[in-house]
């Protein structure tokens, strides 16, 4: 007993399918204009610079990239010592250089 191929049959069944027009190949709808907007004032007309942030003036980005089980720990322990991991970090790194013999960070 031959039994019928399962892509066969649905190849044939494609075949017999009327074709449809492609998207590229449909009609497109007219576009209605727009209306005319007003100028843009000239608060508007000029794009804003960087969000600023006083706090971080002299100072420069220091980051690493880290498994997530380290990202989600570092943050639980800043929640659990109700401090920002920004704290940590510096306490870390303070620990560092003195462990390294180059003294704390001036200013923390």
């Amino acid at each position: 007993m031959n039994r019928p191929n399962s892509l066969q049959a649905i190849l044939a069944r494609e075949a017999a399918a009327p074709v449809e027009p492609k998207a590229e190949e449909m009609p497109k709808p007219p576009v209605k204009p727009r209306p005319a907007a007003k100028p843009p004032t000239p608060a508007e007309a000029e794009p804003s610079a960087k969000f600023y942030r006083p706090s971080r003036d002299g100072r420069r980005f220091l980051g690493g990239h880290f498994d997530p089980a380290v990202v989600r720990q570092m943050k639980m322990l800043a929640v659990e010592e109700d401090t920002t991991t920004q704290a940590l970090l510096e306490e870390a790194l303070n620990l560092l250089f003195v462990k390294k013999g180059k003294g704390k960070i001036i200013g923390v």
